[in-house]
């Protein structure tokens, strides 16, 4: 048995309309929590457990159920600023280096795949925002996407609790950026505009990007994915990304010994870069 007391079969049909739906895997150690995950879901739909969520998931056709059983069993951590000395280096030198590479065409495009409920992209969008003459005269577009629908729509409402806004949120850009409502803290209309949202899986869907990415971000994402969906996974970002250009993963993960598309940045610490832009600098 694999947890809880549901059959080792329906355990694993779920394990499988995760991964088909989204390429992620489960580790051991959140298969055990499915049954919690999944409470609230059979509750709303009159389920009364693991197993019957699982006939029903194969007989009902139900789009929502099948919707709201996935997103359930995604792991949508996120906050402000993770890991603010990366952030402070994206403010310091690569935003600058982006400028350089695209000084003719005055067009920059980030893409923060896996966005979650959004406080990162908001986070990228303040410091942009925050360089207000340095972009007057661009075409800054920021795009968030994410496999979970409840995810973007919160990411798109831009309402956090006390408990999400002080999670790496400086108080100072808390008070410049957000407001103060009684269901919680409201990104402000300008920063809301700054960044595009929408449902995509980045295994199967074409990011809406106008542009080819100059900066992508793709944090905590691929730990989920089995090693034959990682490679599928980097290989639609490298299709993804500008010749020229940086992926930003989370900290406790790399491209080496996972794939020939990125290699770590020569100039820029935890970032990495196309492998064929350093074959091209190199030939320089």
């Amino acid at each position: 048995m694999m947890g809880g007391s549901a059959s080792e079969s329906a355990y694993r049909v779920l394990m499988g309309v995760l991964e088909s739906r989204t390429g992620q895997t489960l580790s051991p150690s959140r298969i055990w929590r499915i049954e919690m995950s999944l409470k609230p879901v059979m509750q709303r739909h009159g389920i009364g457990d693991l197993d019957a969520l699982v006939a029903a998931l194969v007989t009902s056709n139900s789009r929502l159920l099948l919707d709201d059983t996935v997103d359930a069993m995604l792991n949508n951590e996120t906050f402000f600023y993770r890991e603010y000395s990366l952030f402070d280096d994206i403010a310091a030198k690569v935003l600058d280096q982006l400028r350089e590479i695209n000084k003719l065409r005055r067009r920059l495009t980030i893409w923060h795949c896996g966005v979650s409920t959004g406080q990162e992209a908001y986070s990228l969008a303040m410091l942009i925002a925050e360089q207000g003459e340095k972009w007057a005269d661009w075409q800054v577009d920021i795009v968030g996407t994410d496999v979970s629908y409840h995810a973007i729509g919160r990411a798109r409402v831009g309402l956090y609790s006390q408990f999400e806004i002080q999670r790496g949120l400086p108080v100072q850009r808390m008070v410049r950026w957000f407001d103060q409502t009684e269901g919680g803290w409201l990104a402000k209309a300008d920063l809301r505009r700054r960044i595009d949202f929408s449902v995509q899986n980045m295994l199967t869907d074409r990011p809406p990007l106008a542009s080819s990415a100059d900066l992508i971000f793709c944090r905590n994402l691929l730990l989920y994915f089995s090693a034959p969906m990682r490679e599928k996974a980097f290989a639609r970002l490298r299709a993804m990304a500008a010749p020229q250009s940086f992926l930003v993963l989370g900290a406790g993960e790399t491209v080496l010994g996972q794939t020939d598309q990125f290699v770590a940045s020569p100039r820029l610490r935890g970032l990495y870069e196309p492998a064929d832009q350093q074959v091209r600098r190199a030939a320089a």
